[in-house]
């Protein structure tokens, strides 16, 4: 196969309330969506990178450049038997792993549809259903943040994830805890603090937390490391792992227990099947991770997360917990048992609603 076509957006959707974690708040979700056509067919991919620098060095604007200008020419002259290709196919690009993982997210969509194969089973998954998780963010205040949790687990989420930073860590856990038992808990503080934070981050073994998820530097491996042997509750890696590399790094040193893989964020669906086969082999568990994604990036990751090595709820929850209005037919909806069925089909955009949500439209050719 040859792509003939690649068609970029750029898309704005509102949240359906502000969303905060220690990196900052925000109020809408804007991404590149990546339309590739070929044959007939055509597959879509999204790419998380978000407005300003903050999680990543990646931006909207400079996965723009990097789709535009390097990655779809790549792609243009190369003959694809399968979308594992782009990872050697890309390998001339060095990072900007956001740009390459919404373009290989594209192909992989397009050859489920053009063999008319459901994607999940395409990248060899063995379940046509998720379980899922929710990630709670930064609360105005502790009662504020019950109300919020207690909502949730009325609609069946199976863990609760809660976003923590110094000076909302000790008290909200705590109230959580106190209030719902032996709910699955965890927090993820995505890098808010560091080692000399260890007295209290050793508090944290108190809440019984299934994990602390990235509480040090967004890069760091070796500091990880020690504090992973100063805690009891498992440290789960997220923005530290950008490639399989990374995760045999971390494991290799003791760093994590637990890995959230993001496909949006290692480099597609590609590099997170190496992730995850290599904690299979280690005996390490995995789960799939969001970063607010519009249905087309959440129903890459239902598909991955049908993969065995992923035991654990991700943060793949029903799209109406973001979204009042998603740009795909079907919504990624959950069931009262905290479950997502996955449809054959995936996850298409509706053209409608795609167009009132666009903002920027670019055709690439060969």
């Amino acid at each position: 196969m040859r792509l003939e076509r690649i068609d970029l957006r750029v898309v704005r959707l509102p949240l359906r309330g502000r969303f905060e974690t220690s990196v900052g708040a925000c109020h809408e979700k804007v991404c590149i969506l990546v339309e590739a056509h070929a044959e007939g067919v055509s597959g879509w991919g999204e790419c998380v990178a978000e407005t300003e620098p903050s999680y990543s060095a990646e931006t909207v604007e400079t996965a723009w450049h990097v789709l535009r200008d390097f990655l779809a020419p790549l792609v243009f002259a190369h003959e694809f038997a399968d979308a594992s290709e782009t990872r050697t196919c890309f390998s001339r690009v060095r990072g900007n792993r956001m740009a390459k993982a919404a373009l290989e997210m594209a192909l992989w969509d397009w050859h489920a549809c053009a063999r008319n194969i459901p994607l999940h089973r395409l990248l060899g998954g063995t379940r046509a259903s998720v379980a899922c998780g929710v990630s709670v963010g930064i609360a105005p205040s502790v009662d504020a943040l019950i109300h919020e949790v207690e909502g949730y687990l009325g609609q069946g989420y199976r863990r609760i994830k809660v976003k923590i930073r110094p000076g909302w860590d000790i008290a909200p856990l705590e109230a959580v805890r106190a209030r719902f038992g032996d709910v699955p808990l965890m927090a993820d503080a995505n890098s808010a603090y560091r080692l000399d934070d260890l007295k209290l981050l050793q508090q944290l073994d108190a809440f019984d937390l299934m994990m602390i998820e990235q509480p040090l530097a967004h890069d760091d491996i070796p500091d990880h490391a020690i504090l992973q042997k100063q805690l009891r509750t498992a440290i789960c890696l997220d923005e530290s792992i950008r490639h399989v590399d990374d995760a045999r790094h971390a494991l290799d040193a003791g760093a994590c227990r637990i890995i959230n893989i993001k496909p949006g964020r290692v480099g597609g669906l590609e590099e997170s099947r190496r992730i995850a086969a290599l904690c299979a082999a280690r005996g390490v568990p995995v789960w799939c991770g969001g970063m607010l994604e519009t249905g087309v990036g959440r129903g890459h990751n239902l598909a991955l997360a049908t993969l065995d090595a992923f035991i654990m709820p991700g943060d793949t929850s029903d799209s109406r917990r973001y979204f009042e209005e998603d740009i795909t037919e079907p919504r990624a909806t959950m069931d009262s048992d905290g479950v997502i069925p996955l449809p054959d089909n995936g996850y298409p955009p509706c053209r409608e609603r795609l167009a009132r949500f666009t903002e920027r439209v670019l055709t690439l050719k060969p």
